[in-house]
């Protein structure tokens, strides 16, 4: 006979609960009453808040049973794929913030919407270091709130492809805005960025008073017109079944498309620009 699995304390339960339950991104209660009447758990608080009412149905059920077994039903049942066919990216940010709490029980929601045995955390740095998803790992980058405005819904619904496509976007959407120059692509940084003839760009990153000043903002154009030749043209042409973005590079990309974005926090406008 297999082994029940063991209780899960006050606090892991009200965390899930609150997951479940959020105000924003939780199930409604209507939802809660559906899946409770389903799963036949008592419902001791139906008045109460969404979080409590959720919370002191785990507690009795896990109370009556002497385990958490029915507490993961109803995460399975809550996770059922079929539910996000229309809101994926709902699945994902639910998923997410489930893990943050049940790696302290040694557990994880799957892409499958399973619960499945994963590492178990001690401390508050093992959860950050074994629950982390790409959106924490963005978050706790410190991530240009720029590159989370054009792409964080593809991110959530894990497709690497549009989201480096979209982030790479958000750079010329941006240096069109701040230069009120028009075009796109490598021409527009030619129009922006780069030095010309002149010498004076229409949005300057430095002084420009030193040719180290120079070669950087130089570098920089270089810079934002090699993200353009990498990911955004090729994405722009090639089919996403032709490629594959591991969530290691989609990282990297995000990152060196918010520091783009953080040297375009610090820009001026000047009069000048290539000619």
């Amino acid at each position: 006979m297999a082994l029940l699995p063991p209780r899960w304390s006050y606090s892991v339960l009200k965390a899930v609960a609150e997951v479940l339950a959020d105000t924003s991104d939780g199930l409604t209660g209507r939802e809660i009453s559906d899946l409770l009447l389903r799963l036949r758990m008592e419902d001791p608080a139906p008045n109460a808040t969404k979080r409590e009412r959720l919370t002191e149905a785990f507690v009795a059920r896990q109370n009556k049973d002497l385990s958490s077994k029915r507490i993961i039903t109803f995460i399975v049942t809550a996770m059922e794929p079929v539910r996000y066919r229309r809101q994926p990216e709902l699945f994902t940010l639910r998923q997410d913030r489930l893990n943050e709490h049940l790696v302290f029980v040694g557990m994880r929601v799957n892409d499958e919407g399973k619960v499945a045995k994963g590492p178990i955390a001690q401390t508050l740095d093992e959860a950050s270091r074994i629950a982390s998803s790409i959106r924490d790992e963005l978050h706790r980058r410190k991530c240009h709130s720029e590159v989370l405005r054009y792409c964080s819904l593809e991110v959530l619904k894990k497709s690497h492809f549009h989201a480096c496509f979209e982030a790479t976007k958000s750079i010329f959407d941006r240096i069109r805005g701040l230069s009120g120059a028009s075009g796109d692509g490598a021409a527009l940084v030619d129009a922006a960025l780069a030095l010309g003839q002149s010498g004076v760009p229409l949005l300057a990153i430095n002084l420009l008073q030193t040719q180290t000043d120079k070669d950087e903002q130089t570098g920089f154009a270089n810079l934002v017109k090699g993200l353009n030749g990498l990911y955004r043209n090729p994405m722009a042409h090639d089919p996403r079944i032709n490629r594959r973005i591991t969530d290691d590079e989609l990282l990297e990309v995000l990152t060196m498309v918010s520091m783009v974005h953080r040297r375009l926090d610090g820009v001026s406008k000047t009069s000048g620009g290539s000619s």
